[in-house]
């Protein structure tokens, strides 16, 4: 059996002359986590819509759970779970009604229907607020009772836009917990997030900016790429050492964290003699400078740099 969910190729889409997703490929094996990360407008939902079947792409070729994106849109949509950004509940209905549309929505009735609504609410938590009328959850609760409904069908692949997106870290924790269940039992989930915490949870992360995948890779291979890279420098006054150093030759990219800097170089040593250089010319106190182990935010930091030099 073909073990993957989603196979990308080459796949593109253009409105008119504008390029929204530009000939990127990937793919997902069943029961992985895919984390799509990107700025607004750089053709995360796009690439979900053609993903989805909403959407035709203009080239390239696409499979979701075996079915063609560009022949067979109405077998994927089938095929899939959706979780938006915004909560796709009714308000003035109950858990358990909200439950009861969907499923019947999927298809499913009678014995078969209320077994699988008694399968999710005990999964999700949400057994004890079946009762509870959707619109008086809580914003964690709602976004639960949203990922329940799209996997109510068992669908073996769930595309969650920001699933997280607004709501306490508490909350947050939990739901990452639940997604974590269903890819135990073989469910692939593809995850837009601006969260670097919670791309650190992904198995595979792909960077998009202005239509294409520029960074594609586990966590720790993205950070490993600039393990010896990154120089942490704690100094004093903190805006003056800021654009000091970041005019340096071989600086890519400069992050201030609370009173340290983050500095990506291209030559540990030539930088430290640079930057020390630096610091006694504009009369800046050092206190410590060392190498240190990048973070996800550093690897988002300097693909930035990299994309507009």
């Amino acid at each position: 059996m073909n073990n993957i969910a989603i196979q990308a190729d080459k796949l593109t889409r253009k409105f008119g002359k504008f390029t929204a997703v530009d000939d990127i490929s990937f793919s997902l094996p069943y029961g992985s986590i895919f984390g799509f990360l990107g700025a607004n407008g750089a053709g995360k939902s796009t690439t979900i819509r053609m993903l989805c079947g909403i959407l035709a792409p203009t080239s390239g070729t696409g499979k979701v759970a075996g079915f063609d994106v560009q022949t067979q849109s109405e077998q994927i949509k089938a095929a899939i779970g959706y979780v938006s950004q915004r909560f796709s509940l009714y308000s003035d209905l109950t858990v358990m009604e909200n439950l009861l549309f969907f499923g019947r929505i999927y298809g499913l009735v009678n014995s078969v229907l209320k077994q699988r609504i008694q399968e999710v609410l005990l999964l999700t938590g949400l057994d004890k607020y079946h009762d509870r009328l959707a619109g008086e959850l809580s914003g964690g609760w709602k976004q639960k009772l949203g990922i329940a409904n799209s996997f109510l069908h068992n669908p073996k692949i769930i595309f969650l836009d920001e699933p997280t997106a607004g709501i306490d870290p508490i909350a947050r924790r939990s739901i990452w917990e639940l997604l974590y269940q269903l890819a135990d039992q073989g469910v692939s989930l593809f995850v837009t997030t601006h969260y670097m915490e919670e791309a650190e949870r992904c198995n595979t992360i792909a960077f998009i900016s202005q239509g294409k995948v520029f960074k594609m890779g586990t966590p720790s291979q993205l950070k490993h790429e600039i393990s010896d890279q990154l120089l942490q420098v704690e100094c004093n006054p903190l805006l003056k050492a800021s654009q000091a150093f970041s005019k340096l030759e071989g600086v890519m990219g400069l992050t201030v964290y609370g009173t340290t800097l983050n500095i990506n170089v291209r030559n540990l040593e030539q930088a430290k003699v640079l930057i020390e250089q630096a610091a006694k010319r504009e009369n800046i106190n050092i206190t410590s400078m060392r190498p240190i182990p990048a973070s996800l935010e550093d690897v988002f930091s300097l693909l930035d740099i990299e994309k507009e030099s």
